[in-house]
């Protein structure tokens, strides 16, 4: 693990200046707004209400048309589907957002109601929490380190479900999972890759608890990708990394009856 905090150093100074832990910076965008019009009983295709809330992947931190990241690619792809009429987001991603920070903003009224009124509640978490430890342990970063943490992320995600279950125990979850940005700089470092895997497993672990949940894994598509699906700050995803994560949403999201189980 000495060989992590050595090349992390220079990498984690960089994101400092990034504020990926910016929570002054809370931009909330609305991708669009939901009418609370009721269909009649003969209305198909449906409408889906659909809230992203997490961080800077749900925010779009690195997309170049500022629209949401992944959000207006996956609504692009659900509105293709047949039963869908509309997927109409409402977007709360916070850059530097952590799970600590989540379960706070999702006590405020807007996020709430938006939650209550909603179908599937999609979300990106972790990466920061992830990112607090590298900052905080730099000097003497271990794998037990990470396990301890990751036990307290846990339970942090499990107080997150709960929270939202009680808000609308119909609608369906939907966690995106860690992707490894450090590829590119330090492909080399095995144990980056192992505490992504760890921590990913962690977050299905916690969703297996819930009914009408899912967990959809991207780490994969950034393995051999080099620096070409990430923004300028060799971090965040650039459009083309969007794309890609709405594409493996879709893909997953459109499999069997998925989208049914969770919006039914």
């Amino acid at each position: 693990m000495k060989r992590i905090a050595f090349f992390m150093l220079a990498f984690v100074l960089l994101l400092s200046g990034c504020s990926m832990e910016d929570a002054a910076e809370h931009v909330t965008r609305e991708v669009s707004l939901w009418d609370k019009e009721t269909p009649n009983e003969d209305f198909i295709p449906k409408n889906l209400k659909i809230v992203s809330i997490g961080d800077s992947l749900t925010q779009g931190v690195g997309d170049s048309t500022k629209s949401g990241g992944y959000v207006p690619y996956l609504e692009d792809h659900l509105e293709s589907m047949e039963g869908i009429n509309n997927a109409q987001f409402h977007n709360y991603g916070v850059r530097g957002n952590r799970t600590d920070q989540l379960l706070k903003r999702l006590k405020e009224d807007k996020v709430k109601e938006s939650i209550e009124e909603s179908d599937v509640v999609m979300i990106t978490i972790g990466g920061n929490d992830v990112m607090k430890i590298f900052r905080e342990n730099l000097s003497h970063l271990s794998l037990e380190v990470f396990q301890e943490e990751k036990r307290l992320y846990q339970e942090r995600l499990a107080e997150i479900m709960k929270t939202i279950k009680s808000y609308n125990p119909d609608a369906g979850v939907v966690l995106v999972g860690l992707y490894n940005p450090f590829n590119t700089w330090f492909s080399e470092i095995d144990e980056v890759n192992q505490i992504i895997s760890n921590w990913n497993s962690a977050s299905e672990q916690v969703l297996s608890s819930y009914d009408k949940t899912l967990f959809i894994k991207i780490d994969d598509l950034f393995i051999d990708s080099g620096d070409t699906l990430l923004y300028e700050d060799y971090f965040h995803p650039n459009d083309e990394g969007y794309k890609l994560i709405a594409d493996r949403m879709f893909e997953t999201l459109s499999q069997g009856e998925t989208i049914a189980r969770l919006t039914d």
